[in-house]
C-alpha cells in the first residue's frame, strides 16, 4: 500500500511535465499534419494543367479539414494546463496570430470559391489566395514560435528563420504526400521541389542554430550545445538525407515517412530548447505556469481521454483515406 501510495504521488507531482509534453505533443501532429496541407498549397502554384491542379486539391481533400483540430486541440490544452502562457503568448503576438489566422482563412476558402465560378479571373484569384494562405500560414506560425523560443523581436534572424525553415519543411512533407499517393509522373516532376526543400530545410537550421549560439538569443545558447539537442538535429540530418535517397528511387511511402520525421524533430526540438522554461520572455517554468492543482487533476482526467478519443479517429480516418488517388478520387 505504502508503494502505491509513494507511485500515485509521483505521478501527481509529475503532471506539469506530462502536461507539458501534451502540448507539445499536439503541437508536433499540427506541424506534421497541416504541414503537408501547406506544403500542397504551395506546389500548387507550380502547375499549371488544370488536372494536376484538381488531382492536388483531391489528395488532401479528405483530410485537411481534420488536420486542423490539431490547432484547437493545441490552443485548447494550453489553456487548460498553462493558462498564463497562452494569455501572454497571444498578447505578445496578436499580429502574428491574426496575420496567421487570415492566412488561414483565405487559404480554406479559396478552394470552395472556385468551384462556384468558371470565370478565369475568379478562378485566378482564388488560386492566389489558395497559394497566398498556404504560404504565409507556416511562415507566420514559424516566426510566433521564433519569437516564443528565442523571446527575440519579429524581424529578428532567428525568428525569420524559423518561419522560413516551417515553410521549407512544410514543402517538403507536401511534395513527399503528393508523391505518395500518386506515384505518377506529376510524382517525378515534384519530387525535385522536395529535394530541395530538404536542403533548404537543413541548411537552414543549421544557419539558425549557429546564430542562437553566435548571439546567444534568449539565453539558449547553452541549450543548442547540449548533448540532446546535437541528436535531434544528427537525426534531422540522418531523415532529410534518407528522404532525398528515396525519392530519388522513386520509392515514395519511405520517401513520405522520412519527411513527415523532419517536422516531428523540430517539435522536439522545440520542446528540448524550452524546457524547463516554458515561457522565456517572462522567465517562467512549466512548473510556475501549471494550474492548480485540483484544475490540474480535472483536466487530466477529463483531458486524455479526449485525446485518445482523437487520436483513434485520426487512424481511422487515414485508414479509410490510405489508398492512392486515382483519377482525382481515393482508390482501394
Amino acid at each position: 500500500m505504502t508503494e502505491l501510495l509513494s507511485v500515485d504521488r509521483y505521478l501527481l507531482d509529475a503532471l506539469p511535465e506530462v502536461w507539458f509534453g501534451v502540448v507539445m505533443f499536439a503541437l508536433a501532429i499540427y506541424v506534421v499534419l497541416d504541414g503537408f496541407d501547406f506544403g500542397i498549397g504551395m506546389l500548387y502554384a507550380t502547375r499549371s494543367d488544370e488536372d494536376d491542379r484538381e488531382t492536388l486539391l483531391s489528395v488532401f481533400g479528405p483530410v485537411w479539414d481534420a488536420n486542423e483540430v490539431w490547432l484547437v486541440a493545441f490552443g485548447t490544452m494550453l489553456l487548460a494546463a498553462f493558462p498564463s502562457v497562452y494569455s501572454r503568448l497571444l498578447a505578445d503576438n496578436y499580429l502574428l496570430v491574426i496575420g496567421f489566422v487570415l492566412a488561414l482563412l483565405f487559404r480554406g476558402i479559396a478552394p470552395e470559391l472556385r468551384e462556384q465560378c468558371e470565370d478565369d479571373r475568379w478562378q485566378r484569384m482564388c488560386d492566389a489566395s489558395f497559394v497566398g494562405g498556404s504560404t504565409l500560414a507556416p511562415l507566420l506560425f514559424g516566426v510566433l514560435a521564433g519569437r516564443w523560443i528565442f523571446d527575440v523581436p519579429t524581424l529578428s534572424v532567428p525568428a525569420l528563420l524559423t518561419g522560413v525553415g516551417l515553410t521549407t519543411v512544410s514543402v517538403v512533407t507536401g511534395a513527399a504526400f503528393i508523391s505518395a499517393k500518386t506515384g505518377s509522373s506529376l510524382a517525378a516532376d515534384l519530387r525535385r521541389y522536395g529535394i530541395a526543400g530538404t536542403v533548404s530545410y537543413l541548411g537552414g537550421v543549421a544557419i539558425l542554430l549557429t546564430t542562437v549560439v553566435v548571439t546567444d538569443a534568449g539565453g539558449t545558447a547553452d541549450a543548442v550545445l547540449s548533448v540532446p539537442i546535437a541528436v535531434v538535429v544528427a537525426l534531422s540530418a540522418l531523415s532529410g538525407l534518407a528522404g532525398i535517397g528515396f525519392a530519388r528511387r522513386e520509392q515514395y511511402r519511405r520517401w513520405l515517412v522520412s519527411a513527415l520525421t523532419l517536422p516531428a524533430l523540430l517539435s522536439l526540438l522545440v520542446a528540448l530548447l524550452l524546457y524547463p522554461v516554458i515561457y522565456p520572455a517572462t522567465g517562467l517554468t512549466v512548473r510556475e505556469a501549471v494550474v492548480s492543482p485540483l484544475a490540474l487533476n480535472l483536466v487530466t482526467v477529463m483531458g486524455l481521454p479526449v485525446l485518445l478519443l482523437v487520436l483513434w479517429y485520426f487512424k481511422f480516418l487515414y485508414g479509410v483515406f490510405s489508398g492512392p488517388v486515382v483519377d482525382e478520387s481515393y482508390g482501394p
